[in-house]
């Protein structure tokens, strides 16, 4: 039996907010502004993978954080849960590069 994993599809409770939220992240980890937000990941102190603790010093924006208060718990987990995963899909060159960023939890 081969059955490969698929994500439960979850029903989004506050589309337009949550699209904001997805928004900030997905630009975050865009091509042309990984190396600028890892940057300010290192400079702002903060565990690339405390997701609550970027939010709040406002290193994906200074209104992702309140947006992101206004949604429910499902929508809280899967930003979290797109937030993860798009931090270890950074070109294996600039996880080289914030080594320490990766490397401490």
């Amino acid at each position: 039996m081969s059955a490969t994993y698929q994500q439960a599809l979850i029903p989004i409770g506050n589309p337009e907010t949550y699209g904001a939220v997805y928004a900030a992240v997905a630009a975050a980890f865009s091509k042309s502004g990984v190396e600028r937000f890892l940057n300010s990941l290192k400079r702002g102190r903060a565990r690339i993978r405390a997701f609550e603790d970027v939010l709040g010093k406002g290193l994906l924006g200074p209104e992702t954080a309140a947006r992101y208060a206004l949604l429910d718990n499902g929508d809280q987990g899967q930003i979290r849960e797109f937030y993860l995963a798009s931090l270890e899909q950074v070109a294996p060159d600039l996880r080289q590069k914030f080594f320490r960023l990766y490397a401490y939890y």
